[in-house]
């Protein structure tokens, strides 16, 4: 079992920044955020391994940074050049997948089937005004 605690978000105007963090109860291969707008599907936004391997959707490469964070099993989202379509609830998630997986998209696209695909956090709201 993981428990996952995010902090952060909020509201920006389009071309501005926010940060989300997330601290995980205990160590996980896998760690990354997710987000989900009203009406649409659950997509992966980013993922990093221990080992600092990333991986991005095409709708933020540029613009969006993963990394760990100064605390053991932190990890943040650096959110810049913000779009009113950034707009959703921000989810960080950790899994027991290997590196590849993790950032290679499969990770993703496998929790879009089924939730099971990851732990948790409570989601933190992100509102870009335009």
């Amino acid at each position: 079992l993981v428990q996952l605690v995010e902090s952060g978000g909020g509201s920006a105007q389009a071309g501005g920044s926010l940060r989300l963090s997330c601290i995980a109860s205990r160590y996980t291969p896998c760690m990354g955020w997710f987000r989900q707008a009203p009406g649409q599907e659950r997509e992966g936004v980013a993922a990093i391994t221990p080992e600092d391997t990333v991986g991005y959707a095409d709708s933020v490469k540029g613009r969006f940074f993963i990394s760990k964070g100064n605390e053991k099993n932190m990890f943040t989202l650096q959110m810049n050049s913000l779009k009113p379509e950034d707009t959703a609830i921000y989810y960080c998630a950790a899994a027991f997948i290997g590196p590849a997986w993790c950032t290679d998209g499969s990770w993703f696209g496998e929790v879009k089937g089924s939730d099971r695909a990851a732990y948790w956090g409570q989601g933190t709201q992100v509102t870009v005004s335009s």
